[in-house]
């Protein structure tokens, strides 16, 4: 499915789908509730790579321990737990703050780095944390003490679980396919999603689905366009070439959801918020520089 693409157009298509889910999030809001958005998501995405599972005989290969362990994992930690984070963040939020401090996942990596493998930053790593969090505090300071700080709050505590999905990812076996991973996350997802979009009932976040044209589009956005096609060319870049590099290159979406997220009057062009993203940018910039310089 993603073979007729070269790795950096593949890497660029997936960076365009990727600045649109947190718009399509904050447009489910009043109208399909954060979990029963994801878990839909997930079904479509799996129903979508059905065929191809069926096609290539690996619909069984789901089911094989010693490959599921890995699409649990990341369906885990890649899509039910985080998403689910950033989808009810988007309740109080907006989309662009959202993806900014989204960014904050870098900081996670370079302090679990430092903790379980013992390698100390040096001083360009220190710089960009440095800018990084200044871009961080620069939109939290923005909104502090409103609901919309809440959503930001939520945001920048949950990121660090995808730096435990990606350790999963990077212990796959080689031959998985980026649509076989795709389906496996997909399916292993939903399945997580059922009891996580209960027990959200007991805190004040019903299940809320309302059919109407707009709920679906959102839905087959994110299920067929983001969850789908969206991972594949996202692992079809992955692995075929740097990893940071990859990483530098998506890295700037947030520049693209703000950019759509005014245009569509969910935010408002603030100096304050356009400054925290030139710092989270630079941040973020300067650290996938020193990861480039170590591969």
């Amino acid at each position: 499915m993603t073979s007729y693409l070269s790795p950096v157009q593949a890497l660029w298509v997936s960076l365009f789908i990727t600045a649109f889910y947190p718009i399509a999030g904050k447009m489910a809001v009043g109208f399909i509730s954060p979990g029963m958005l994801l878990f839909l998501g997930a079904l479509v995405c799996f129903i979508v790579c059905l065929p191809w599972l069926i096609k290539t005989k690996q619909l069984k290969e789901l089911f094989n321990f010693k490959k599921a362990k890995y699409l649990m994992a990341v369906g885990l930690f890649n899509t039910a737990l985080p998403f689910l984070c950033m989808f009810i963040a988007l309740l109080y939020t907006t989309p662009s703050n959202a993806s900014i401090l989204n960014q904050t996942e870098l900081l996670y990596s370079l302090i679990l780095t430092w903790i379980f493998l013992g390698e100390r930053p040096n001083k360009t790593q220190l710089l960009g944390s440095a800018l990084l969090l200044t871009g961080v505090i620069i939109i939290l300071m923005q909104n502090r003490w409103t609901p919309q700080w809440k959503g930001d709050i939520i945001v920048i505590s949950s990121v660090w679980l995808y730096q435990v999905g990606h350790i999963f990812a990077k212990k796959m076996p080689k031959e998985f396919s980026p649509e076989f991973i795709t389906a496996g996350r997909a399916f292993y997802g939903a399945l997580f999603l059922i009891p996580l979009t209960y027990a959200l009932t007991f805190i004040g976040l019903p299940i809320v689905f309302k059919p109407v044209l707009k709920s679906f589009l959102i839905i087959l956005y994110l299920g067929a366009i983001f969850n789908t096609f969206g991972n594949m060319f996202w692992y079809r870049a992955i692995r075929n070439m740097d990893l940071s590099k990859a990483t530098a290159v998506i890295l700037s979406y947030p520049v693209f959801t703000y950019l759509i997220s005014v245009c569509l009057g969910m935010d408002k062009i603030s100096i304050l918020q356009i400054s925290g993203l030139a710092f989270a940018f630079s941040g973020a910039y300067l650290l996938t520089r020193v990861i480039r310089g170590k591969h």
